[in-house]
Parts: structure tokens; C-alpha cells; sequence
């Protein structure tokens, strides 16, 4: 069981976590773990906005674009990955810094799983038929009830949905909820000190415009064509194309959408998953909270390193 205090830096996308973990990295002979629900996919650079070689500064990162994007990944599972990478790291006497935005990923880590004891048959079976005849309305559905755990459930997941709105139905409560009543097991869970990065509701929303524009510039639309190509090949579905820019894009090559309505349904649902992100974050107990705002970022990986080291 990990004792020490895993340095944790969360925030909306397009937050600037990327940067600000390498510059923390390069002080305290650290190495990053991702932890964000998108960026595990392989071939989903651009779209997700994995690090690049030359951002990453020689860092080591773990727990990007390792995954199939054919294959989806529970919450359980990632925890358990990341929890091997934290020991890995420090067996090697450096310094885990988790990176990300998948609040669920985070409670999972901190508060552990929730199983769910609650089971009825029948209504799988009815939820399991419906799914067959229309997913896109069973997603729809778990979007309308619980929109944070929408965001890490595939629709072409159909065990995960599924499951997901037979709790509803069997309980009245959304799975989401019943994350945040359940007990904590210690021996389930990760020690960490968490930082959460905070923006001006207008500064997010221009950087995440400033960034959509340079994911298209550097490749965006073929990255979809080349993983499109893929899923053909391979006769499989990529439940990774349901992200956030995937969807769009194959609208826009499909001939449904123009390019102007694609960036702009695209910057949208961006901001509206950056308010999510953050509505999800005030629910957690985070350790320190940063308003990135007004404050000068070069002397930001000094405060957190020091504000870390004081906790241990």
C-alpha cells in the first residue's frame, strides 16, 4: 500500500495542467501519469490533445494513448493502473505526478469503487433490448440523468450503459451520486495532494478556442480519416470516436455539417465539458485550490512544489 502523498494536479481542459506538471517534473525528478478518460486512446493525439515529445521536455509520461480505441476502460481499472505506475516511479526513488481532468478517475483513486449491490433481472433484460433497438436513445437518457457519468460511459458500451441506468431505475439515484455517498476503503485508495486549477469563465473559453484552432492546423480532420480507415479495416467500433471533436468531424466528412458549424459545435461542447469538469471538481475535497487568473505561472511550480513538500 502507497503511504506517500501522490502530487495531484486536476483542472478543466484547456487549462494549462500539461505544461505546469513538466515544469513541476523538472524540479522534483518527477514523472507524469495521465489521468484523463481520452488521452489513453492510441491514434487520438491531435483530438485529445496528448503531449507531444517536445512538451513532454524529456519528462517521462505514463498512461497516454496506450489503450486500443476499441476497447473502453472502467474506472476500476484505470485506478489500478495508476496505482501500479505510482509504484513503479517511486520504487525508483522519483516523484508520481498525476495529470488530468477525469473527475470520475480522481474519485475512483480517492474514494475507491462503487460496485453496486443492487440487481434486477428483468429490468436489465427490458434496458439490455432497448439498447438493441435504439443505443443512441439509451444514451440520451443516461446524458439527461446523469450528465457526469455520461462522460465516461461509451455508448457503444453496452454493459457499462446498461448497467448504469438499471441502478437508476432500480434506486432513483444516478451512478454518479452513489460515488460520492460511498464509503471509503483504505486499502483501495490513493493517498494524493491535490491542486485544483481554476480560470476566468472567458479566459477558458478563448484558450479553448486558441487550442481547437491549432488541433485542426496540426492535423485534426486527417487523424479521424486515418482512425475511420482503421475501424473499416479492422471491421470493429472505436468507442473513442464518440469524443468530444471526433463526433463533429465525422459529421463534417460525412457532408451533414459545414467546416464554420463544425469548429464552432466543437468550441461549445468543449466549454460546456470544461463547466462539467469543474461543477464535478467543487464536489471533491480538494487540498488547495488556484485561481491561474492572477497569478504569475512562472513562479507557480515553486509554490506547489513547496506547498507539496510541507505536507509530506
Amino acid at each position: 500500500m502507497i503511504q506517500q502523498k501522490i502530487l495531484t494536479i486536476m483542472g478543466p481542459t484547456a487549462s494549462g495542467k500539461t505544461s505546469l506538471c513538466v515544469e513541476i517534473a523538472q524540479r522534483i525528478d518527477g514523472e507524469v501519469i495521465g489521468l484523463d478518460s481520452r488521452q489513453i486512446y492510441k491514434g487520438l493525439h491531435i483530438g485529445t490533445a496528448q503531449p507531444t515529445s517536445y512538451e513532454m521536455k524529456g519528462i517521462p509520461h505514463h498512461l497516454f494513448g496506450f489503450q486500443d480505441p476499441s476497447k473502453p476502460i472502467s474506472a476500476g481499472q484505470y485506478a489500478d493502473h495508476v496505482k501500479e505506475k505510482c509504484q513503479q516511479i517511486l520504487s525508483k526513488g522519483k516523484t508520481p505526478i498525476l495529470c488530468g481532468g477525469a473527475g470520475l478517475y480522481f474519485r475512483a483513486l480517492t474514494k475507491g469503487i462503487f460496485v453496486g449491490s443492487v440487481s434486477d433481472l428483468p429490468l436489465r433484460g427490458r434496458l439490455e433490448q432497448a439498447y438493441e433497438d435504439d443505443p443512441v436513445l439509451l444514451y440520451e437518457r443516461l446524458q439527461l440523468i446523469d450528465p457526469d457519468y455520461s462522460e465516461i460511459v461509451h455508448m457503444n458500451n453496452k454493459k457499462r450503459l446498461v448497467r448504469a441506468l438499471e441502478i437508476f431505475e432500480a434506486t432513483g439515484i444516478p451512478p454518479s451520486v452513489h460515488f460520492s455517498r460511498q464509503g471509503i476503503q483504505e486499502s483501495d485508495t490513493l493517498p494524493v495532494f491535490s491542486f485544483l486549477l481554476t480560470l476566468d469563465r472567458q479566459t477558458l473559453i478563448s484558450r479553448i478556442e486558441k487550442r481547437t484552432q491549432e488541433m485542426f492546423a496540426q492535423g485534426w480532420i486527417d487523424e479521424v480519416k486515418l482512425l475511420l480507415k482503421q475501424q473499416d479495416d479492422l471491421d470493429e467500433v472505436f468507442p473513442a470516436l464518440n469524443s468530444i471533436g471526433y463526433q463533429q468531424i465525422q459529421s463534417y466528412l460525412s457532408g451533414d455539417i459545414s467546416y464554420n458549424d463544425m469548429v464552432e459545435d466543437i468550441v461549445i461542447r468543449t466549454r460546456q465539458y470544461a463547466r462539467r469538469q469543474m461543477q464535478w471538481f467543487r464536489k471533491e475535497p480538494m487540498d488547495v485550490s488556484i485561481v491561474l487568473d492572477h497569478l504569475d505561472r512562472t513562479i507557480l511550480p515553486e509554490i506547489i512544489h513547496d506547498l507539496y513538500n510541507h505536507c509530506q
